[in-house]
């Protein structure tokens, strides 16, 4: 193969003997190609080959493409090369003979996919390489084997499939692009009802309530404890008095003062807490009360 290329190579020389302006450029690829092609940089080769094809056409550079193509195993590339290359060769090209038999090589290698698209002008591309826009009007040659299929169009997402094609078989594959469909938003579920918590105003007031109905209570006590000391007091500077009687009195005094006392003390907690609730409720403030002996203290920063 390196030798068919350099006998090519001397080829291309005499061509570019004859025109040094774009030629020469083409047959400095040409001879990079030919380099990396020896080197088995098959890949690098095709590039330079394929630039300098580019600059001027010629078909001694499409005999060296196809033999690339060959050395890659993309036996539907080479099929093409070659095959141009004969349409484009003269009668009397050296390598016509050979070209020949090694595209009947290449045939045994080689079958089609016909590709279609729901939307006509997407870029349809076979392993990666673009082969062209649809409706594509002739099946794509590709070689033998697994081949992934692209379609593409600017605003659709992609449709990529894969399809086993075997020797002289034609497969045939659709591909579709759709609008993505847009994600639905799940439906809105009522919240559940929340019982209002009532506000800071009114607890003070039920507080306050509580306060003056405990005090009322406490001061009754305290009326009652007095007048019962007063009967106690009255009972032992009566002459006459039983011994039963005057105990009897005194623990009912004791009593009354008890149930006073604890009111009194419950009257002025609560209007502690009545107290602080109604300052939360009108102002931003830090307020801290305390049961002392001698009552409730309240104290507090205010703003």
């Amino acid at each position: 193969m390196t030798t068919r290329l350099v006998i090519v190579l001397l080829l291309w020389s005499s061509v570019v003997l004859a025109d040094t302006s774009p030629t020469e450029e083409a047959g400095k690829h040409f001879g990079r190609g030919v380099s990396l092609y020896d080197e088995a940089d098959y890949r690098a080769a095709l590039v330079e080959f394929r630039r300098a094809y580019e600059i001027a056409p010629n078909a001694v550079v499409l005999y060296n493409i196809g033999e690339t193509y060959y050395q890659l195993q993309n036996y539907a590339a080479a099929l093409t090369a070659l095959e141009r290359y004969l349409a484009e060769s003269p009668s009397t090209a050296e390598h016509r003979a050979d070209v020949a038999k090694t595209l009947d090589i290449l045939r045994s290698r080689v079958g089609k996919i016909a590709i279609t698209t729901n939307v006509p002008g997407c870029e349809v591309t076979v392993d990666d390489e673009f082969v062209g826009k649809s409706p594509l009007a002739q099946p794509v040659p590709v070689s033998i084997g697994r081949r992934k299929i692209t379609a593409m169009r600017s605003g659709l997402p992609p449709d990529t499939r894969f399809v086993e094609v075997a020797a002289g078989d034609t497969a045939a594959i659709t591909l579709t692009l759709e609008e993505p469909k847009p994600v639905e938003a799940p439906a809105s579920r009522p919240l559940p009802a929340v019982a209002e918590e009532p506000p800071a105003s009114s607890h003070a007031t039920t507080a306050w309530i509580i306060t003056g109905a405990l005090g009322a209570a406490g001061i009754g006590m305290g009326i009652a404890t007095y007048v019962e000391s007063k009967h106690l007091q009255d009972a032992r500077n009566t002459f006459g008095a039983t011994h039963d009687e005057l105990p009897s009195k005194a623990s009912r005094v004791t009593t009354f003062g008890i149930i006073g006392d604890s009111l009194g003390v419950a009257a002025i907690i609560a209007g502690g807490f009545a107290l602080k609730l109604t300052l939360s409720s009108s102002s931003t403030h830090e307020v801290h009360a305390a049961l002392t002996p001698t009552g409730v203290v309240v104290g507090g920063t205010f703003h």
